[in-house]
């Protein structure tokens, strides 16, 4: 055999490894905790000292920990003598802050938002014909009464048209589609080309096409529900459109 001194030393390369942070485990665990039912919706997690004697772990990391679950709407933070760490399941704002954050993030055209309305919108409105009750029925009648009322000012219209799209969302009693309506509603709202087209005569369409798909949901006819939402909303975004490419060959000439 050689000696040890004759035999080819190659140095031993390791790949970088990615440890996660403590907080970060402890968010884990709580979070599958909570999402299992473990701890139902309301419970008042141990106080801070006591989870430091619990896991082992520093304040700071529970405090991090207990951040993180807070900000993903998993817990709810309160102040005060009788505070602390209190369960809360997560419902549709955690989906509208997840997608608002996305839309905003990757700061993504109307004409994006517009199609992605024209995909999802229609099967809203064809469930609010399933499941709606009086209640929802009155808030959209409500909203488009808003809209219909031309002496009101364009940011009124614009939230009373935001209030009606979401309405349409909750008569369909999904919580997710809720939430995702939620966030891209109101992202439709901010957007400044949304308002550079609006008039009395955008408004009267308005009006008329909401009439139409609210009578269907009150009805009871998902497919004529479904049917006039998909005409209202391929015809708003193709109107912005038009709208968009105006703009671009004024800013050309």
């Amino acid at each position: 055999m050689p000696e040890p001194s004759a035999v080819a030393r190659h140095p031993v390369q390791l790949q970088p490894m990615q440890v996660p942070k403590a907080s970060d485990v402890l968010a884990n665990d709580l979070r599958e905790r909570i999402l299992r039912g473990e701890f139902p919706s309301g419970t008042a997690l141990p106080p801070e000292r006591e989870l430091v004697t619990q896991t082992k772990m520093s304040r700071t990391t529970v405090r991090e920990a207990l951040r993180i679950l807070e900000v993903q709407g998993l817990v709810a933070i309160r102040t005060g003598r009788s505070g602390g760490a209190f369960v809360q399941q997560p419902g549709g704002d955690s989906v509208a802050t997840s997608v608002n954050l996305l839309i905003r993030g990757q700061q993504l055209r109307l004409t994006d938002l517009l199609e992605t309305r024209e995909a999802i919108e229609p099967a809203c409105a064809g469930l609010a014909a399933k499941y709606r009750n009086d209640e929802d029925i009155a808030a959209l009648e409500a909203a488009n009464a808003v809209i219909g009322d031309l002496d009101n000012p364009l940011e009124k219209f614009l939230q009373a048209n935001v209030d009606w799209h979401i309405g349409v969302a909750v008569a369909s009693h999904n919580e997710l589609l809720t939430g995702f309506m939620t966030a891209l509603s109101n992202a439709i709202y901010s957007s400044t080309e949304n308002k550079a087209f609006v008039d009395d005569e955008v408004r009267k369409v308005t009006f008329k096409a909401h009439k139409t798909i609210t009578d269907a949901i009150r009805a009871g006819d998902s497919a004529a529900a479904t049917r006039r939402m998909t005409k209202h909303v391929h015809g708003y975004a193709e109107a912005v459109v038009q709208v968009e490419e105006r703009t671009e060959i004024e800013i050309r000439d």
